[in-house]
């Protein structure tokens, strides 16, 4: 792209839980640094204490990592350009907009909230569709243009509440080039006076935003479509501040949509249909009622970071070839912001839960048995490291999340106290019992307790009772595990141990009634 160094920011606002769409943002972001061999920062952009929420910020530092979105510097992390949260930044803002107002780019506002209001419903009845603070309202308001100056000197000795307010220009257009949409051109008479120091002293996102993009020596700014409307008055900023030629370069991310493409992706959205929209899961508050709530999580919920980062790439980008399969390495290999489609992305849960099984399938049975053994501790059920591997080793082909081992492998450390119906009702009668009766006393004499071994001695034992192996296949597995289907059942038989299926057989032949 540049031979300037590359640096990308990733900043949200303690407002609450991350969304993923905000992962997916920090995602781009991370592997255009890696792939350009720049750099990765973390900014907190808490210029809105209003808004502020305890436990969001140490919620985003937790989901970025547990992602493996590596912060090579800022917030949790330090670096040469801290602090790293605009609160603590907030003394440094207001020379900025004082050289603004000096070289006749911003100017002071008075106006009250009534008088806002007022000049809003004057705007409403004369019918104009956006009602706003621009270079045509501007004239008949309070403010350093059309008071006298001692007037403005006087208001600003005396303590008066002020606003200071970016002064657009009234005619002109104003042009950037946008990694993923090309040339944006917007007309300046679509662009209000932003404010750009609030009344208590703090800037606003416009101002803290380009002031430290700029000390930080940002190169690239990506972020969401939300922002789109926002980089012209940023390209202002950066001219009249006179720092046009470092100016970074902007992407804007397509926006994503919910699962039927009829709007943006809400946590309503995902709990009306049942899945997570944040990495982790989060504790809040309702805003109206003050009860707690809990929101899922991708993680709480059993799925592996790296299916999601995967599955996240993938929402507005995509590698020109066919493989869907990406470890992050690969990801930023492949990846290139000129890949990023203009179009939004439809979220698809049940792409997501594809990812998910094929990283988990994708494990060794090591790394998948402390997710049973975890469960195992919490029912106070001991089970040696071996009998979990190889459990879940049978079961992985059959599960979608690691939580799911423990539902599915109960019968691996419970005897069935139902057996189903269905199976029971057309598998079960009186020369099956009796060859299941026949295989429990043959079982201690196998030859060798492996899945071949036992289904051989299976075989001749039902050729000895007259039947064929199918006729009691079924009835085997429900009397063994109580359910109608499951992993291969002859590995299931090894794990659980000769004396054990024994039992079971005995078991179920004494407990499950023979039609008459």
């Amino acid at each position: 792209m540049t031979e300037r160094e590359v640096r990308v920011r990733f900043a949200p606002s303690p407002t609450g839980p991350l969304h993923i769409g905000g992962v997916r943002t920090a995602l781009y972001n991370y592997l255009l640094a890696r792939k350009l061999g720049g750099k990765m920062l973390l900014r907190i952009e808490d210029t809105d204490q209003n808004r502020f929420v305890p436990g969001a910020e140490e919620y985003i530092l937790e989901a970025l990592a547990w992602c493996g979105i590596v912060i090579d510097e800022g917030q949790g992390v330090g670096g040469p350009h801290g602090p790293y949260k605009q609160s603590e930044r907030k003394p440094m803002y207001k020379q900025y907009a004082d050289q603004l107002i000096a070289d006749g780019h911003a100017y002071y506002a008075f106006d009250t909230p009534e008088e806002l209001d007022a000049m809003r419903a004057r705007l409403q009845a004369a019918k104009v569709p956006n009602p706003q603070y621009n270079s045509i309202t501007r004239a008949q308001m309070r403010n350093s243009l059309t008071l006298p100056e001692d007037e403005v000197k006087a208001l600003l000795d005396g303590g008066a509440q002020y606003v200071i307010r970016l002064k657009v220009p009234r005619k002109e257009e104003i042009r950037f080039q946008d990694l993923i949409r090309g040339w944006v051109v917007v007309h300046s008479s679509a662009v209000d006076d932003k404010v750009l120091m609030k009344s208590d002293g703090m800037p606003t996102y416009h101002l803290a935003n380009i002031v430290d993009d700029h000390l930080m020596e940002i190169s690239h700014v990506i972020r969401g479509e939300e922002w789109l409307p926002s980089a012209p008055l940023h390209v202002l900023l950066y001219r009249y501040l006179g720092w046009e030629k470092t100016m970074p370069q902007f992407a804007h991310l397509p926006l994503l949509l919910k699962p039927d493409g009829t709007g943006k992706l809400s946590k309503r959205d995902g709990d009306r249909l049942g899945f997570p929209v944040f990495p982790l899961e989060w504790h809040g508050t309702d805003a109206e009622t003050g009860e707690a709530t809990i929101s899922r999580g991708y993680r709480e919920d059993g799925y592996l970071p790296e299916a999601l980062v995967n599955f996240l790439a993938f929402l507005g980008w995509n590698p020109g070839t066919q493989q869907e399969i990406f470890s992050m390495d690969e990801l930023i290999q492949a990846f290139s912001i000129e890949r990023v489609s203009k179009s939004p992305a439809k979220f698809d849960q049940n792409k997501v839960k594809w990812f998910n099984e094929h990283y988990l399938r994708a494990k060794t049975n090591a790394e998948l048995a402390p997710y049973l053994l975890t469960a195992l501790h919490e029912h106070a059920i001991v089970c040696s490291q071996e009998k979990a591997e190889q459990i879940v080793g049978v079961m992985k082909e059959r599960v979608s999340f690691p939580n799911d081992f423990w539902q599915e492998a109960k019968y691996f450390f419970q005897a069935p106290d139902t057996y189903d119906e269905t199976v029971v009702s057309k598998k079960w009668n009186g020369p099956v019992a009796a060859a299941l009766t026949a295989y429990a006393e043959a079982l201690p004499t196998a030859p060798e307790i492996s899945a071949e071994g036992l289904k051989t001695l299976f075989n001749d034992t039902m050729a000895a009772q007259g039947l064929k192996p199918g006729q009691v296949l079924q009835a085997l597995r429900v009397a063994v595990t109580g359910a109608a289907a499951g992993p291969d059942l002859f590995e299931t038989l090894v794990i659980l141990g000769v004396p054990e299926v024994a039992e079971r057989l005995r078991t179920a032949v004494a407990t499950i009634p023979v039609a008459a």
